[in-house]
C-alpha cells in the first residue's frame, strides 16, 4: 500500500522541479537577445538557416534518444498534422527572423513589449476564434494594451510593429499548437524540417554570392551558429517537462520572466533609449497584465475551491 505522505512528498518534488525547469526555460529565453547580439554582423535570414539546421540535428538525436520514433511516425502520417504544422513552421519561422532581425537592429524594447502584449492576444484570439467571453477584468485589460500602443504610435511616430507582430504571430502559433495536439518534441522536429530546405538554399545562394558568415568570419561565429540548435530547443524541453508538473497559473505567470529578463537588458546592457512614449506604453500594458494576471488568479483559486465541493 502506498504511503500518501511519501506520494505527496513526491508531487510537491515534481512541482519544484517542474517550476525550476520552466524558469530555467524561461531565462534562457530572454536572455537569448545578448546570444543573438553576439552574431549582430550576420545575417539574420543566415542565423535563422542555422537555427533551422542545427535544431533539426538535435531534436533528431532527441527523438532517437527518448524512443520517440513511433510518436513522430505517427504524426507524419496525419495529413491534418502535417498541414496544420507547416502552418506553424511558418509562422514560428517569420516571428523568429523578425525576432533575430529586432535584436541586432537594437531594437530589443519592442521585443519585450511585444512578449509583455502576447497573452493578451491571446486571450483577444480566444474571443474571436473559439467564442470565449471577456470579463470586466480583460476588458479593461485589453482596453490599456490598446490605449498603450496606440500612445505610443503617437508619441514615437511610428507604428510599433515589430512588437505587434511578434505578439499576433506568437500568439497565432499557440493558437494552431493547442488545437493540433501535437508533442513538442515532434512538432518542433517538423516545423524545422519544413524551413530547413528554405536555409540550405540560403546558404548555397549566399556562398556564390559573397560568402556566409560561417567558416569565413571566424571559430567564434561558426560556434555560435552551431549553438543555436540547443539554444532553440533545449528551453522548449525545459518549458515542456516544467508545465507537465506545475499548474497552468503558475506557467503564465513565469512566462513575464522573458520580457522582463530582455527589458533589463535592452535598458542596463545595452542602453536603449527609454523615452517617454515608450515609458506610458509600458506603464500601461504593465498594469493591463496586471489585473488580468490578478483576474486569473482569483478564477484558478476560485475553481479549485469549488471542485473538490463538488466530487
Amino acid at each position: 500500500m502506498l504511503d500518501p505522505s511519501s506520494t505527496e512528498s513526491e508531487i510537491r518534488r515534481q512541482a519544484v522541479l517542474g517550476a525550476a525547469a520552466a524558469a530555467v526555460g524561461y531565462l534562457t529565453w530572454g536572455l537569448s537577445v545578448i546570444y543573438y547580439r553576439q552574431l549582430a554582423d550576420v545575417s539574420p535570414i543566415e542565423i535563422l538557416a542555422h537555427r533551422a539546421l542545427w535544431s533539426l540535428l538535435l531534436v533528431s538525436i532527441c527523438i532517437l534518444a527518448f524512443g520517440r520514433m513511433p510518436h513522430l511516425m505517427t504524426v507524419l502520417r496525419d495529413r491534418r498534422a502535417l498541414a496544420l504544422l507547416t502552418v506553424t513552421a511558418t509562422i514560428i519561422g517569420s516571428n523568429w527572423l523578425v525576432f533575430i532581425w529586432a535584436v541586432n537592429s537594437g531594437r530589443i524594447l519592442e521585443t519585450s513589449l511585444g512578449y509583455f502584449i502576447n497573452p493578451l492576444v491571446s486571450v483577444l484570439a480566444g474571443v474571436v476564434l473559439l467564442g470565449e467571453r471577456l470579463s470586466r477584468a480583460q476588458i479593461v485589460a485589453m482596453a490599456l494594451a490598446a490605449a498603450g500602443v496606440f500612445y505610443f504610435t503617437l508619441a514615437l511616430g511610428f507604428v510599433p510593429w515589430i512588437s505587434l507582430f511578434l505578439a499576433f504571430s506568437f500568439a497565432g502559433y499557440g493558437y494552431l499548437k493547442k488545437i493540433m495536439r501535437v508533442e513538442a518534441l515532434e512538432g518542433l522536429f517538423v516545423e524545422v524540417l519544413v524551413i530547413a530546405p528554405f536555409g540550405i538554399a540560403y546558404l548555397i545562394w549566399q556562398s556564390g554570392h559573397g560568402g556566409s558568415g560561417f567558416i569565413h568570419d571566424g571559430l567564434y561565429t561558426d560556434a555560435l551558429l552551431v549553438l543555436t540548435g540547443p539554444m532553440t530547443t533545449i528551453p522548449l524541453l525545459l518549458f515542456t517537462f516544467g508545465a507537465q508538473r506545475i499548474r497552468l497559473t503558475t506557467l503564465g505567470l513565469m512566462q513575464y520572466l522573458v520580457p522582463t529578463t530582455s527589458f533589463a537588458i535592452a535598458v542596463w546592457l545595452y542602453g536603449e533609449p527609454l523615452e517617454q512614449g515608450k515609458i506610458v506604453t509600458f506603464a500601461m500594458i504593465w498594469t493591463g497584465l496586471a489585473i488580468f494576471t490578478v483576474d486569473t488568479w482569483r478564477k484558478e483559486r476560485e475553481l479549485r475551491r469549488v471542485l473538490p465541493s463538488r466530487a
